[in-house]
């Protein structure tokens, strides 16, 4: 089996050859296709703004908020860390680290009910592989040592498939994958 490294570096590279325009198109889709997330009014639903070639949740986010969630953004608070803060309409946004953008230091500190993730690469068993500083599988076992349960959901483009990642210990599977071609809830094939 290739390297968790080889795969990342196939499927980003898959996905940055995307043009920009497919990619817009795309990432209409996959809000079009977050309909089918179920959750009340007042869910603490955490996403992120796009970096390079990243799906752009921005529409979908805001189909969220229209629904009654209360949005976060992950903000990057060491090489080890990242919380999530209030993204509440017409708040600056500032350099939160990684080359993103977020809500600032006065922004409320929330713990997620249901966390969108960006990722390299997803499997049919639902293991994703994010970029390698392991800020999200951190951040999920922060949660979890809380009590908590976040669902899980990768946010990706299909070509970003691959039939099977290699796992670690440490590694959790996502519970979803919202993709341009619809919600995909593991386990589930390819």
């Amino acid at each position: 089996m290739r390297s968790k490294q080889e795969i990342r570096n196939a499927m980003l590279a898959r996905r940055d050859a995307l043009k920009p325009d497919v990619r817009i198109e795309m990432s209409l889709a996959m809000a079009d296709a977050a309909e089918a997330i179920e959750f009340g009014p007042g869910t603490v639903i955490a996403g992120y703004l796009p970096i390079r070639s990243e799906p752009d949740l921005r529409p979908l986010l805001a189909r969220f908020r229209a629904r009654g969630a209360r949005l976060c953004l992950p903000v990057v608070v060491d090489r080890e860390t990242i919380v999530f803060r209030e993204f509440v309409r017409g708040a600056d946004l500032v350099d939160t680290g990684f080359k993103t953008i977020g809500p600032g230091p006065e922004a409320e500190i929330l713990d997620p009910d249901l966390l969108m993730m960006p990722l390299s690469a997803f499997d049919a068993a639902g293991n994703r592989l994010g970029y390698g500083a392991g800020h999200y599988d951190r951040a999920i076992a922060r949660l979890r040592a809380k009590g908590m349960r976040p669902r899980l959901i990768g946010a990706a483009f299909s070509c970003q498939a691959t039939e099977s990642l290699p796992i670690e210990g440490h590694d959790v599977p996502l519970d979803m994958v919202l993709t341009e071609r619809g919600l995909r809830r593991f386990p589930e094939s390819l």
